[in-house]
């Protein structure tokens, strides 16, 4: 496992953008993939995108249609959600998470990372 610690989240108005950090800690050198997850009120936690640490690679959920970008830092290992176009929908709560276990994964199930980060909240609102 790693530690995780994100930043980056707020309150931006309709339109607006953000970008998410996600830096880890502790046993890096069996780093697989980084992602990004959300959960909104009432709502179960829904996959936003991942990234492969080596080779690269990059996932998104449907929703996400060429509005973020998952990227990654590789030499200060940190990943990076980069929000455009954010609807008042996007409000969440939003939580990196880390495989260190396997190359082979299910990107959308959150039983595929062994390490969560305590989530930033992301509020869309004028």
């Amino acid at each position: 496992q790693v530690q995780l610690v994100e930043s980056g989240g707020g309150l931006v108005q309709p339109g607006g953008s953000l970008r998410l950090s996600c830096t880890f800690s502790g046993r890096t050198s069996t780093m697989y993939a980084m992602s990004w997850f959300r959960q909104a009120p009432g709502k179960e936690r829904e996959f936003v995108a991942g990234i492969r640490w080596a080779p690269s690679g990059r996932y998104y959920g449907d929703f996400v249609k060429g509005r973020f970008t998952i990227s990654r830092d590789n030499a200060e290992n940190t990943a990076y959600l980069q929000m455009d176009s954010l609807t008042p929908e996007d409000t969440a709560v939003y939580y990196c998470a880390a495989n260190t276990r396997t190359y082979a994964l299910h990107w959308a199930s959150v039983a595929s990372y062994d390490s969560w980060g305590q989530g930033t909240q992301v509020t869309v609102s004028s």
